[in-house]
């Protein structure tokens, strides 16, 4: 295909890529040119146990059609041991697709300590770990692309999943950041929330939706994402089942008091009509925009 995207020369990093959307990712970059560090620790979805045979599955496969790909078996915690595999087996960094996540539902009432810390140790502190890593040296070369996986729970939250929504919008925040420092350097960061039927999935979903939502379906567009032609960044993107969408914050016009002169918490109740009403919301983009908002009421007084 003349206008295929490729990605030769480049080297990926996919972290959890021994199943489901890890894996789908990984074969595609690979099937696309990509030399691939394919990172799974093999442990079960609660976080507990390794193993190497899932992330050997994904290389063995990836060779057997003609690609190059490295097995890792380190936790993502240890994100330094995971890049460093990547500068050793292929000299460099180009592509990192943090996926790796963990379960651990319980209402928040009956929820521990060790519920709460082993997420965020995965989820928001691996993605920090890995990508902490591969920065300097992707920022040396004037070159990156980095996707982060967030989840609906995280957007709008979800019963159950304090420790698992907390994680997720935590590595939204943490993309926006690196968004803003990254772009002079042509290191572009975009997060995605996917949908797809995977063991992270399965007990939240029916069968028949499992089957159905494909992880392949996720792919195509982290692949977008990672490839040099796409100038998107500090996007939220959700995916599954072969719909593609891009979220943006929105906000009211809401009401501007005095700030010259007291008001109470009476006042507040005579405007909320008019505080919560979105009708010709605003979509603000920076913290500058958040703060000129302030700044217009202080001068309008």
């Amino acid at each position: 295909m003349a206008n295929e995207l490729r990605f030769d020369g480049r080297v990926a990093v996919v972290t959890g890529a021994g199943n489901g959307v890890g894996r789908s990712h990984a074969l595609l970059l690979a099937s696309r040119g990509a030399k691939v560090v394919v990172n799974d620790l093999g442990g079960s979805r609660h976080g507990e146990g390794k193993s190497s045979a899932a992330a050997d599955s994904v290389v063995a496969e990836i060779k057997a059609a003609g690609g190059e790909a490295v097995a890792n078996y380190d936790s993502v915690e240890d994100g330094g041991k995971i890049v460093q595999n990547a500068l050793d087996t292929f000299g460099g960094v180009d592509i990192v697709v943090n996926n790796a996540g963990i379960l651990r539902d319980v209402s928040f009432h009956k929820m521990t300590v060790q519920d709460w810390d082993l997420v965020y140790r995965v989820h928001l502190n691996g993605t920090f770990r890995v990508t902490h890593a591969a920065w300097p040296h992707m920022r040396e070369k004037g070159y990156g692309r980095v996707v982060m996986t967030a989840s609906a729970s995280g957007i709008y939250g979800n019963f159950g999943q304090a420790n698992y929504s907390a994680a997720k919008l935590g590595i939204y925040g943490f993309a926006n950041s690196l968004t803003i420092e990254g772009r002079t350097k042509n290191l572009h960061v975009n997060t995605i929330a996917p949908v797809a039927g995977s063991r992270m999935t399965e007990t939240m979903m029916p069968k028949e939706v499992v089957e159905i939502i494909k992880s392949e379906y996720v792919s195509p567009l982290v692949a977008y994402l990672c490839h040099e032609s796409c100038q998107e960044t500090g996007g939220l993107f959700e995916v599954g089942g072969g719909w593609v969408t891009k979220l943006r914050w929105e906000r009211t016009k809401g009401h501007g008091f005095n700030p010259k002169l007291p008001f109470t918490p009476e006042d507040i109740a005579g405007k909320w009509d008019r505080i919560v009403d979105f009708t010709n919301a605003d979509h603000p983009v920076t913290t500058e925009d958040s703060v000129q908002a302030v700044l217009v009421n202080l001068k309008s007084k």
